[in-house]
């Protein structure tokens, strides 16, 4: 007998099927992904960068899906990644980010974009949060892996760098406002849901791969190590010593005349020696 599920919760709706993973995925793409490239822009102020840090994001939530959707909150996961992605501070070296994009056409935007990259990363990161997106102080501390004391410092120190630069912007619903105008001014388009996910399934592929051959070229340095090491220890051979009192080599050289003269005479001579001895009959 099989029991009742006591959480009625749990129970699917009547006329309505489970989403597979990709459709769940896709659902979530479509509700985060365009706000959250425009999100991004106010980070960097750069829109390819913006696109690209979203699609990455995006991408390791493919690649953890199961963990990401059991999270609490998925749509906080995937942005808490894309920004990550995008103040990386490696960009700086990358060639197709070494030269500024061009500034926002409206004179307004085109001034409060600069202040906000005028702010370190940790500040316009929480102002965005908490101004732009609109989370409260406990989550936006919680994102940013900071206590609450130092995520409000962090705020009130970029809502005064900003209200500097621009007076107009000194009231916090004034800056809300002019955040979202600013990020609604661009027309940032994110990728399409497949794509995304097709791009991350051919990054594991690649990964998985590359990680075999690693794990095959290490086996095989490390047989043949195994094959050419020495098996027994072979003292070296201590270096020679110079030995004292030993007359160097004299190669010869020429004879002189009393030493031809007496090589002359003695091959002259006849050599003394035992008679011949002849055999004798009986």
């Amino acid at each position: 007998m099989v029991e009742p599920d006591p959480d009625p919760s749990r129970e699917t709706p009547p006329g309505t099927a489970a989403l597979t993973p990709a459709q769940a995925f896709d659902a979530l793409y479509a509700f985060c992904a365009p706000a959250l490239v425009r999100q991004t822009y106010l980070l960097t102020g750069r829109r390819e960068l913006a696109r690209e840090s979203v699609e990455r994001a995006f991408q390791l939530a493919w690649e953890r899906w199961p963990e990401v959707a059991r999270d609490r909150d998925p749509a906080g996961w995937v942005r808490a990644a894309a920004y990550e992605w995008a103040l990386s501070p490696w960009h700086r070296f990358r060639p197709r980010y070494r030269h500024p994009e061009p500034p926002p056409s409206d004179t307004a935007d085109r001034a409060l974009m600069d202040a906000l990259l005028a702010l370190p990363a940790p500040h316009r990161r929480t102002l965005v949060l908490y101004d732009g997106v609109g989370l409260d102080l406990p989550e936006t501390a919680a994102e940013t892996e900071a206590s609450t004391p130092a995520t409000a410092n962090r705020l009130l120190r970029a809502r005064e760098t900003v209200a500097e630069r621009l007076p107009e912007l000194s009231d916090p619903g004034t800056l809300h406002e002019r955040l979202t105008v600013l990020a609604s001014a661009e027309r940032l388009r994110a990728a399409q849901p497949p794509a995304v996910r097709s791009g991350s399934e051919r990054r594991a592929r690649f990964w998985t791969r590359a990680a075999i051959a690693f794990t095959v070229a290490l086996i095989g340095t490390t047989a043949l190590t195994l094959r050419t090491a020495p098996t027994h220890y072979e003292p070296p051979v201590p270096p020679g010593e110079t030995v004292q009192g030993v007359p160097p080599r004299v190669a010869p050289g020429p004879l002189s005349d009393k030493e031809r003269k007496l090589r002359s005479k003695l091959r002259k001579e006849l050599l003394p020696g035992p008679e011949r001895l002849a055999p004798q009959s009986r």
